[in-house]
């Protein structure tokens, strides 16, 4: 492993890509400690330290900082994160689907995927200005700003994090062009790992190592518990990662000349997470919702003593049987949503027929298309099933042991699923350059197994 390092540093061209990763990721950090002109930061931050992180906002807010690896408990320039730019790449994947133009260029190669990249961009510097608009009246409406700056800290603010959030896109994309690639999600990760030495830090204060440890701390089972729970899901996490149902798929043979080409024997790799992350990331963001608006409703005096109401907020809340069970039933739901969006059977048919491929024992064209659609349907179910349960590790965790949800987070759901799937992206392109350049990978036995298909 030690030697596998040793000789990533002794490539240049891959050292510099790494060194400059490395680089653009410190700027990254450092941007979050540069504040947005005319707001008193100090009354920021007393604020946001005392702000209830149990309520349904507090944990819309901690989830969105975990996520997007923004600051809002500030207003730095890098506030807004990276969330701006995936909204609108989510946006314009969902409509491509629907719209024919766009379905056109998404077709189109090279060409086509660089317009949309031009959208995507256009696309998320608008959500950038309508998010920042609504932080900025947030914070300038608890008087946060100083005396007599209201309409320069807004003007300010919005022309701030707008272009901090344009800077991380382009931070992104000079990691793809001239480091060592998948510029986005590294600084998605960058964002979720900084805060586990917080995470850290936080738990440790809790611990009492004395036999028979006082209620309310972390004694020594607890940490041996949480060790295993840990390395067990993320073994897990790494598996459905990698997880593949390899269809068998001959080459038809052809005479060329003199000549016989082709039936060679390949695989085609059908994934059984397909939709990664984005089932968790909907269904989270869906449940956000229901949880605030009871507790507005809650503010309304006719409905403070509502048996309906009270009855709906403590069914809604994230340690209720009730959330989690639809928690994991909106999962299942926008995982075969993913799929139906993103999987197209026809036209792998199609492609796998024009280039004189054939699945051994079905006819090319419509037999193979409802063959791939139905072993990606079963699959996707037990895909699907790995992602709520991951996905309610933390709540069983937080109400089991008594331990901060937002530290329980590590163990499971949308972060640490970005940091394995991130890291093992990560980790198979250092591979690929280093046994390009004839030298040992990570693995003794050579390439990470499944990483190629």
């Amino acid at each position: 492993m030690f030697g596998t390092v040793i000789n990533i540093f002794r490539i240049p061209d891959l050292r510099n890509k790494v060194l400059f990763t490395l680089a653009l990721l410190i700027i990254y950090k450092v941007g979050f400690h540069i504040p947005v002109p005319g707001f008193d930061q100090k009354k920021i931050s007393e604020i946001a330290g005392s702000r209830d992180t149990e309520s349904p906002l507090g944990r819309a807010a901690e989830y969105m900082q975990m996520f997007t690896g923004g600051r809002l408990d500030k207003s730095s320039l890098f506030g807004l994160g990276i969330m701006p730019y995936i909204t609108s790449s989510i946006i314009l994947m969902l409509l491509g689907e629907v719209i024919p133009a766009l379905k056109k260029l998404r077709q189109e190669g090279q060409t086509g995927h660089k317009k949309i990249q031009e959208y995507t961009r256009y696309l998320t510097v608008l959500i950038c200005i309508v998010q920042s608009i609504m932080f900025m009246k947030l914070l300038g409406g608890q008087g946060l700003t100083y005396a007599g700056m209201y309409r320069q800290a807004m003007i300010m603010g919005v022309v701030g994090m707008t272009a901090g959030t344009v800077f991380l896109m382009w931070l992104g994309e000079q990691i793809d062009e001239y480091g060592i690639g998948n510029g986005i999600s590294l600084i998605i990760m960058a964002g979720i790992v900084s805060r586990m030495p917080w995470a850290i830090w936080t738990l440790w204060q809790n611990v009492d190592l004395k036999l028979g440890a006082a209620p309310g701390t972390v004694g020594p089972a607890k940490i041996l518990f949480l060790i295993a729970a840990f390395v067990f899901v993320v073994a897990g996490a790494i598996l459905i990662t990698q997880g593949q149902r390899r269809i068998p798929i001959q080459q038809a043979k052809q005479m060329r000349g003199r000549r016989m080409y082709g039936g060679q024997r390949h695989y085609l790799p059908l994934r059984v997470n397909h939709g990664g992350v984005m089932p968790i990331i909907f269904a989270s963001s869906f449940m956000m919702f229901p949880p605030i608006i009871i507790e507005q409703l809650l503010r309304i005096p006719s409905l403070q003593n509502s048996a309906i109401v009270l009855t709906i907020k403590d069914a809604l809340g994230p340690s209720s049987y009730t959330y989690n069970v639809l928690y994991m039933l909106l999962i299942f739901l926008f995982a075969y949503f993913w799929v139906t969006v993103q999987f197209q059977p026809k036209e792998m048919a199609k492609n796998l027929r024009d280039s004189g491929s054939f699945i051994p024992g079905l006819r090319p064209g419509r037999r193979t298309a409802d063959y791939l659609e139905t072993v990606m349907t079963r699959i996707t179910y037990f895909g699907a099933s790995f992602l709520a349960i991951i996905a309610v590790v933390p709540s069983l965790i937080s109400i089991l042991l008594g331990i901060d949800w937002r530290v329980a987070t590590f163990l499971g759901g949308t972060g640490l699923l970005i940091v394995v799937s991130v890291s093992l992206d990560l980790v198979q392109k250092i591979e690929a350059n280093l046994l390009m350049r004839s030298y040992d990978g990570f693995s003794g036995a050579g390439r990470i197994k499944g990483a190629y298909g």
